[in-house]
């Protein structure tokens, strides 16, 4: 974009959904039930896999890891729409708006890592299982989700200093509930183009890479178990992965609803944003603990002996 009309921008202003001072009450009502559900539900996942040793083993330190990530990736929009809504005021600051594109990067980078990771976990438990003990050794679940971690971090502090770079023009206008990176970038009056490959580049990678790592484990998995050759096994073995995979699909499910969305900054475009960014890690605890009696027991017992010692 040819420079003109530059300025030193201070703040943006945020639409987020409606206008329409009538339904911001109903809006406030429905994101804090649904941010204060999300947190709530990772907590006692957490909780449950802290409170109970035999939930000590790699799926579970990956799945706390999960929903510490899907607190903090919601945590990074929600609160802020709330104030606003609350406040009625639509801005945010510089400041405020790069460090929450860096956060909102970092724990959605987190959530994609940390699935293609516990599918891998699933892979070596099913199709290796004599070996799983071995391999999925503590030092190599921590060095695991290390490295998630650093290439997250990374990434998100290159995205975040480069738009640092960028020179805006007197249009700060995001029509969304966040500042989402794209759009920020068509506000600016400087050029871009680096920041738009390195866009490219990671979100396919991030789409990509991870994707083929989960759909090659499953592959794997499925082959093994159609292997085995009573019912009753095949059942066993499929559930120790049916929550992952319920996971996955909702995951990459509304993410592709939101990058398949011509225009983000629409109605459609946000509500495919509310489904990723709330409404997954809302319902990753359920599919969780509905579907996992170790969950199920292990918050029993840590909620009872809560409610003991009240």
């Amino acid at each position: 974009m040819e420079p003109g009309n530059q300025t030193s921008v201070s703040e943006f202003l945020l639409l987020g959904f409606s206008q329409d001072s009538e339904q911001q009450p109903i809006l406030f009502g429905l994101f804090l039930s649904m941010f204060v559900v999300t947190v709530l539900g990772n907590l006692l996942i957490i909780l449950a896999v802290i409170s109970d040793s035999h939930l000590h083993t790699p799926m579970y330190f990956f799945l706390s890891n999960l929903s510490f990530a899907d607190i903090c990736f919601t945590s990074t929009t929600i609160p802020k729409m709330l104030v606003n809504i609350q406040t009625q005021r639509k801005s945010i600051t510089f400041a405020g708006c790069i460090t929450q594109m860096y956060f909102f990067m970092v724990f959605g980078s987190m959530d994609t890592f940390l699935l293609t990771v516990m599918a891998y976990d699933r892979l070596v438990a099913i199709c290796h299982p004599l070996h799983y003990s071995v391999i999925m050794n503590p030092r190599l679940c921590g060095l695991l989700a290390l490295v998630s971690w650093l290439i997250s971090l990374t990434y998100s502090l290159i995205q975040s200093l480069l738009m640092l770079r960028l020179s805006f023009c007197t249009n700060w206008v995001i029509q969304h509930f966040y500042c989402e990176l794209a759009q920020a970038l068509t506000l600016a009056c400087s050029d871009t183009l680096i920041n738009y490959i390195l866009l490219y580049m990671v979100t396919g990678f991030l789409g990509i890479v991870p994707f083929s790592g989960i759909l090659f484990s499953y592959t794997q998995i499925v082959s093994s178990i159609l292997r085995i050759p009573s019912a009753n096994g095949k059942c066993k073995a499929f559930s120790t992965c049916a929550s992952h995979l319920s996971v996955v699909s909702l995951f990459y499910g509304t993410g592709l609803g939101v990058y398949l969305s011509t225009d983000s900054s629409s109605w459609r475009g946000m509500v495919a944003s509310v489904m990723y960014t709330v409404v997954t890690p809302m319902l990753n605890p359920f599919i969780y603990s509905l579907r996992n009696r170790d969950i199920r027991r292990a918050l029993q017992k840590a909620l009872g002996r809560t409610l003991y010692v009240q």
